[in-house]
């Protein structure tokens, strides 16, 4: 058998990740996800982090600011794998962490082997692509050690679907 045959044996472990936010183009990285997972099996696993930054405060205020960061996180997750439950019979991972994004993103996929796609979108906006996109495609090649997906922020459901 090759080694090819042997490492596809069994249940498929490979998984999307995808960077939760607040911004539409998120939505666009889901659903490529979403559908990819659908068309070649495996699992979405969904990613907010919260940026500790926001939490400089006296520490009652601190706990009330980092509760509801934490929250408002869990709720944009939900939403996400409602969208990808009525797209299909999909596994979904929900992941929260705290920290700088670009750091949390390389320690999850060091920590979990089975992720073997980050799944961006780019903004539309006259900025550029966007924070992460910019981050990962400045630091090059070798910047993380799975590939990088970028899809564009403005594509239809129609176009993602097409590419999956």
């Amino acid at each position: 058998m090759s080694k090819y045959n042997e490492a596809c044996k069994g249940e498929y472990k490979r998984k999307f990740l995808v960077v939760i936010d607040e911004t539409g183009e998120c939505d666009r990285a889901v659903t490529f996800a979403a559908y990819r997972v659908l068309r070649t099996g495996g699992t979405v696993a969904l990613l907010s982090i919260i940026g500790n930054e926001q939490f400089q405060h006296w520490l009652g205020v601190e706990n009330i600011l980092r509760a509801e960061a934490l929250e408002k996180a869990e709720e944009l997750l939900e939403e996400r794998a409602k969208h990808i439950a009525e797209i299909g019979d999909i596994k979904v991972e929900k992941h929260v962490r705290e920290g700088r994004k670009a750091e949390e993103i390389e320690a999850l996929i060091n920590e979990d082997k089975d992720i073997a796609i980050l799944v961006l979108a780019a903004g539309i906006s006259s900025d550029g692509p966007g924070p992460l996109v910019s981050s990962f495609a400045g630091r090059g090649a070798n910047a993380l050690p799975i590939p990088v997906t970028i899809i564009p922020g403005g594509v239809s459901d129609e176009h993602i679907i097409s590419l999956c």
